[in-house]
Parts: structure tokens; sequence; C-alpha cells
């Protein structure tokens, strides 16, 4: 064999050798000692908390824990879908986006599904949960999306939608403040009575963002024809020209006509509806649990109580959205991959639970912190078992259904549609989705 030809054979001989090494290194099994656990998130105004766990775990079981924080939401979103695309997603991470967006996600082998973990030791770790907050990111079999059965998201914390109201507008219009709050027409009433005694507006919402009215208007409905029928629509075995829907669109007719709305609701985004509610604008709002810590830095000594949907029938009970407010998920082609699970089972036991509800004023998505929830937090607490959310309804709504469902309720309430052409334009819409599949 001639010196060139040894030369190529040495030169492949060595390429292979490092090759097998890098194989050898990548199945390399993780030690405390490697780099940190890395989380990406977009809250705000809970990094300050995740830093001090993250020392307290660094403390604890020796391992390094770093929160990234990317905001606003719509970076935050854009990063996690380039990382994705790219192969470099961390190791626990968020998704903000529908069911089908996460089950994109999973299909393309992004998230790991943790049903094993959660199952470990007769169900230890599935059982902290409440229910609901676990099963917003989980799986049944034989789901539409054509993802294996399971659980692939982990809460961090629950948040519901209520309706909150001005206790000091309300006492000064001469009713009881601690008055149950149970019927639409009952709200109605005390909306028409502020608005004529004190003159400011009977109810103010971000209406400008078409989910809020998309919320309300669904559990208007289920509280008005019961989940059954509502998830037959979304089905699309009921259509949305439906006498039933027909009366749940009329309630945002008569809300204009009554004459309780703030001006312009139509253009207010919740912001802007959340800083003119604290500064006692209107009687009544829209709004999620995440307003406790918006009004408390708007108008700290603000007085005001939530309260459920104000219902419409007596026939079905009420459902209200709500769920877990952030779940982390965990990249399975990550080498800390069991790292990252055990921190997982470390931030959802009690003791940091419980330092979560007093530093950051959100719901616990698990059992055990009660004695920590007083104020409005307990207020919220209390209707955690009329919760609904649509990532665990059994079908989901094409998003341009609910997107043109958003804008006719606009047109409904400035008085450019009516109930019936409205319900009408979301049927036409959704018979073209429908022919489709």
């Amino acid at each position: 064999m001639g010196r060139k030809n040894w030369l190529i054979l040495i030169l492949f001989i060595f390429s292979l050798t490092i090759v097998f090494q890098g194989c050898t290194l990548n199945k390399k099994k993780t030690t405390k000692s490697d780099s940190s656990v890395v989380i990406w998130h977009m809250m705000v105004d809970r990094q300050e908390a995740f830093e001090e766990l993250a020392d307290k775990y660094a403390k604890e079981r020796g391992v390094k824990v770093e929160f990234k924080l990317f905001f606003p939401p719509d970076i935050y979103s854009q990063k996690v879908i380039a990382a994705a695309r790219a192969g470099n997603l961390p190791d626990i991470f968020g998704i903000l986006g529908e069911k089908k967006t996460v089950a994109s996600f999973i299909r393309a082998g992004h998230i790991a599904n943790l049903t094993p973990y959660l199952k470990e030791n007769n169900d230890e770790w599935e059982n902290r949960f409440y229910p609901l907050a676990l099963n917003v990111t989980a799986f049944q079999s034989n789901n539409v999306y054509g993802v294996e059965e399971g659980f692939y998201g982990i809460p961090l914390d629950m948040m519901n939608v209520q309706w909150v109201y001005n206790r000091d507008l309300l006492k000064k219009a001469g009713f009881n403040s601690d008055e149950p709050i149970i019927y639409f027409d009952q709200f109605v009433n005390m909306a028409k009575s502020v608005k004529e005694k004190l003159g400011v507006s009977g109810f103010i919402c971000g209406w400008g963002e078409p989910w809020l009215m998309y919320s309300l208007c669904t559990e208007w409905a289920i509280n008005l024809m019961g989940e059954e029928k509502f998830f037959l629509t979304l089905k699309g075995k009921v259509p949305y020209t439906d006498p039933d829907w027909i009366k749940v669109f009329s309630l945002f007719e008569r809300l204009k006509n009554e004459g309780i709305l703030a001006d312009n609701i139509v253009t207010i985004i919740n912001k802007e509806a959340e800083d003119s509610f604290s500064k006692g604008n209107a009687l009544f709002s829209f709004n999620g649990s995440w307003a406790v810590n918006v009004y408390r830095q708007l108008a700290p000594d603000l007085d005001y109580s939530f309260f459920p949907l104000p219902r419409i029938s007596d026939e079905f009970p009420v459902k209200i959205w709500g769920g877990a407010g952030f779940s982390f998920m965990v990249y399975p082609r990550s080498p800390k991959k069991e790292l990252a699970i055990e921190f997982l089972k470390w931030i959802t036991e009690v003791p940091q639970q419980k330092f979560l509800v007093k530093a950051t004023n959100n719901l616990p998505a698990i059992r055990g912190c009660e004695d920590v929830l007083s104020g409005h937090l307990g207020d919220l607490f209390d209707d955690i078992d009329c919760l609904t959310h649509p990532n665990i309804w059994p079908y989901e709504e094409d998003s341009r259904v609910i997107e043109i469902m958003g804008r006719v309720l606009q047109q409904i309430v400035i008085g450019i549609k009516t109930p019936q052409s409205a319900a009408e334009e979301i049927q036409n819409t959704k018979n073209r989705v429908m022919g489709e599949k």
C-alpha cells in the first residue's frame, strides 16, 4: 500500500474514532455537575419569585436552574417556534396557543409524554393536581389530533375568568354590596341604576379583544342549552341559527339597548378596560384572575369583588372559563430531561406552591394550599368546581369560526347586525369550514 493510501486510511480510522467517541458522549447520562436546567417563560411578574426558587433548589439539590424571560408573549411564541424548527428548544418551556398547536409540537417530537412519571408511586404526582389544571394539556385516547394518549404539560398555577364589580359604586347607588349577584336581569338592573344615579358606565370590558366576547358568549350558551347541545354545535350537528343560539346572541343586543355599556366598548382593549375600572368609571367588568395583581398595582384601595357568570337559566349549571394558567413542558431530546422532570416535581410540591401563591397572587395548581388562599384569591378559588376550558372540550371550534363570531358580536353591540344575521354569518362560515374537512 502506498504512502498516500496509508495516510487516507489513518485519517479515516481517526475520523471514525471521533464519531464513536461523540456517540458515547451523547449517550452519557447527565449528572448534577453538568450545565443548568434551562427554562423559558414569559411571566414578567414571576421572574423574581422563580429566581428565588431556583436558588433554593440549587442549595437543596445541587442543581442549577436558569429561568429565561422573554416578553411580550408574541416575542416569546416566536422564540419557541424558531427554536423548535432549529431543534434547540430549552429543557423546559411552555406553549401559548390552541390545543392543536400543542398537538403539532407533540407530533413533531418536541414535547415529552409525562404520563409514566405522573403515574409513579400509585399516581402520587398526578394526584397532587386539580384535574382540570392537568387536563388542559392532556390528550385522551382516539383524540382528533392523532396524538398519543397522555399528559404533556405540568401546570404551574390556575386561572379563571369571572365578573367583577365595584363595591363602593354599588353602595352609593343604594344596593347591598354583599348581596349575591346571580341573574342576568339582576346585573342589568344594577348597572342601569348606577349609570342613572352616578353617571358612570354599567359595564366595561376589553371587547376590542374578541376572545373576551367569545368566552362570555360560550359561557352563556352552556348555561342556556347545556354542555351536550353546546358540544354538538362545535361538532357541527347543531347550527348556530338554532333558537337557543339566537337567544344567546340577543343578550349582547340587549346590553346595547339598555345603554349600560361603556362608550366605544368594542374598541377598548383589556388593559384599557382594567385601567378604567380601577378608576371607578364602571360598575361591572369581565376579567381574569390576573386582575388581582393588576388592580393592586393600579388602585391599591379599590374595593371590589368577583362573582361567576350572571345566569340566564336555572335549567343548566353555570360554567366559567378556567384551568391551567401556564403549563411547563419538557423537551424530550434534552440530555437533561430527567433533571428537568425532577425540578418540575419539586416546584409542584406544597411548600413551593404556597410560596408562589404568596409571592405572585395566583391560584395554585395543586391541592393542599387552601390555607393561604384568602381575600380575592379565596373568592376565585370558591368557584373551582364550575370551571371549563376549550382544551378539555371533546371538540374544538375552528379558529375561523371563532374569529367571525367575535366580529359579528362586536357588530351587534354597535348596532349594524341583528342576532339573526349574526347567527347566519357564523353558520355560513361553519358550513364552509365543515365542507373542507
